[in-house]
């Protein structure tokens, strides 16, 4: 295990430590967040045994949720390069270009928001996972890391010995027109690595080394039931492979982070009493003798009638 400083510990320019996974920089969208959350609880359901492992891990943000599926017993792996120099030059542009601000520190501030104790964190190229990694041993890995065609399929080769049979891999930016190495690579190995297609989002494929069908029947019946959830079944590769959207996917349960800052409540104003509306004056009416003298006698004579009325009215 990897001791660090806690991430109530913040040093130099580091971002503030997250509320929320929402806050923590990272493209894992709704719709994957919704896929690892069912593949990772049918696992347990299932108690299918493993460990999990992730391949780059940026800020953390796959790492935290997929942190919260760790039963007790196993081993969690995050390999990433993070400020460490890469061995070529190609590598060393792509980190230069996609990932200057990364460090490891912040990976960890980050994961620590969330979680106890970090993963084990390998820092240095993905090559050293087969090492560090028992074969046969993981559940499930998510392989985000280089772009570089070599890479990407040295990555995948590693996983397929890594995995067990029951094993999910989850394969980043399979399709992604800025880095179509990955798409090479994911591509030949279903072609021909034996990698068995179970779905895929706009931005991952989900496979297995082994027997796809089971996997994919339950999931088309998740999929039935979700009403936030587009998806569909086509012919890849003489198998079934099922596409996934969702860009309005509602969110599984999210890990909660030590720093959520709960809203304070809303306050109602009393409400504001209207002005009150000024009674119009009285309407004094006309009695009926007073407007037949008004409207029958000529007017000398109904003026001198109503002064008299008047005059009487007063001195009563």
């Amino acid at each position: 295990m990897t001791l660090t400083p806690t991430a109530s510990e913040p040093a130099g320019d580091e971002l503030p430590a997250p509320a929320s996974l929402a806050e923590v920089k990272g493209w894992f969208f709704p719709v994957d967040q919704v896929l690892f959350d069912w593949f990772l609880t049918r696992q347990s359901e299932l108690t299918e045994p493993g460990d999990l492992l992730e391949i780059g891990a940026y800020m953390g943000k796959s790492a935290i949720f997929m942190g919260s599926y760790l039963r007790s017993g196993e081993t969690f792996t995050v390999c990433d390069l993070f400020d460490s120099p890469a061995r070529d030059d190609a590598n060393s542009a792509e980190m230069r270009y996609s990932y200057s601000t990364l460090t490891r520190r912040s990976f960890e501030s980050n994961y620590l928001s969330f979680h106890d104790e970090l993963p084990t964190v390998i820092q240095g190229l993905s090559s050293l996972v087969r090492d560090r990694v028992q074969a046969a041993s993981c559940r499930f890995a998510h392989i985000d890391g280089s772009h570089l065609y070599e890479h990407v399929r040295g990555d995948i080769e590693d996983t397929r010995t890594l995995l067990h049979p029951h094993g999910i891999v989850a394969l980043d930016d399979y399709r992604s027109e800025h880095c179509p190495g990955v798409a090479a690579a994911v591509w030949e190995a279903v072609a021909t690595g034996g990698l068995n297609p179970v779905c895929v989002t706009g931005t991952k494929l989900y496979g297995t080394w082994g027997d796809p069908g089971p996997v994919r029947e339950q999931l088309l019946e998740f999929l039935a039931g979700r009403d936030d959830l587009w998806h569909a079944v086509e012919a890849v590769a003489g198998g079934k492979l099922v596409r996934v959207k969702g860009a309005g996917a509602v969110l599984p349960a999210q890990p909660p982070s030590r720093h959520h800052r709960e809203e304070p409540p809303v306050e109602e104003a009393p409400p504001v009493k209207a002005p009150a509306t000024p009674e119009a004056p009285a309407v004094r009416r006309r009695s009926p003798l007073r407007r037949l003298v008004l409207n029958v006698l000529p007017p000398f004579v109904s003026k001198g009638f109503v002064r008299l009325r008047a005059a009487l009215r007063h001195q009563a």
